[in-house]
């Protein structure tokens, strides 16, 4: 992409944390930074990415079928420690390019959810590389690219909205909940895309069970009852987390995307009805703790 328009999606990205229209409206999509193989100077790029499921996600070197690698992949492989931005968070991340039969399952994968990356590779002689990206563990709490702790909570709950909206539209594309497709068997990345927003959920539900719920009750004792609902809603939640999980993880790969649909609808509805409880009773008491 031509520098000005990089420029203009970084900044629009970051303004939004994560929400950008155009080209990559509705993708998932970070800001990488990597530094320069020559310059030693930081740059940062937009790049679609791929859940991975195993704590990763995953980057394609296509550039756009181009007959070289694009400067970020020269990049990091020659400074694999590179800085994600995704919106709601900043991280450091360990590059690693993907060989062999690693590379060409995460490379199907790509293509499974979106065909243009076998256009972008029927361009090219070179083989485009696929490469993870996983965070370097510093202890401590995420970066959250916000300011009081109210708006931390709204941030990490809009991921999930938006997860969740891109996971129903890619089980819609691939038919049986609207009865104008015939279903077909789930695809591998919808597999992970849904595992993985089953363990964030998960996580972000324990951590405020174990942490945040605490907190608030120390210092907001009239809070009780709101957090005893909540608490009881998180084991409702996770009910029907198990449901997608336990239908998703399904061994012999032939679940209908229109049975995953409805789960993961009657998920957004509750969770839905959830986050909006939770930001009206908990975020003027979180704001005012950090003012």
């Amino acid at each position: 992409m031509p520098h000005h328009f990089n420029q203009q999606v970084i900044e629009e990205f970051r303004a939004n944390r994560g929400r950008v229209g155009g080209h990559f409206e509705g993708a998932r999509l970070i800001l990488l930074t990597t530094t320069g193989a020559r310059t030693g100077t930081p740059h940062t790029t937009p790049v679609g990415f791929l859940h991975d499921g195993d704590g990763r996600i995953l980057v394609i070197a296509s550039a756009g079928g181009s007959p070289k690698h694009p400067d970020w992949f020269r990049n990091l492989v020659a400074h694999p420690r590179v800085t994600v931005e995704s919106g709601a968070f900043t991280y450091e991340a360990e590059a690693v390019v993907l060989t062999g039969k690693e590379r060409d399952q995460a490379f199907a994968r790509a293509v499974e959810s979106d065909p243009g990356w076998a256009e972008y590779q029927a361009r090219t002689d070179r083989v485009i590389p696929v490469v993870a990206l996983r965070e370097i563990a510093k202890g401590g709490p995420p970066n959250i690219n916000a300011g009081s702790m109210g708006e931390q909570v709204k941030v990490v709950h809009d991921v999930f909205r938006r997860e969740l909206a891109l996971i129903k539209k890619e089980l819609s594309q691939d038919g049986g909940a609207d009865g104008t497709k015939s279903p077909t068997r789930l695809g591998a990345q919808l597999r992970i895309n849904c595992l993985t927003l089953c363990q964030g959920l998960h996580n972000h539900h324990t951590g405020e069970d174990v942490a945040l719920f605490p907190f608030l009750a120390d210092r907001h004792p009239e809070l009780a009852p709101v957090l005893d609902r909540l608490r009881d809603e998180h084991e409702q939640i996770a009910a029907l987390l198990e449901d997608l999980r336990r239908i998703v993880a399904d061994e012999a790969g032939d679940t209908e995307p229109g049975h995953v649909l409805r789960e993961v609808e009657r998920l957004t509805a509750e969770l839905e009805a959830h986050l909006a409880y939770e930001e009206e009773q908990l975020l003027p008491a979180l704001d005012a703790a950090t003012v």
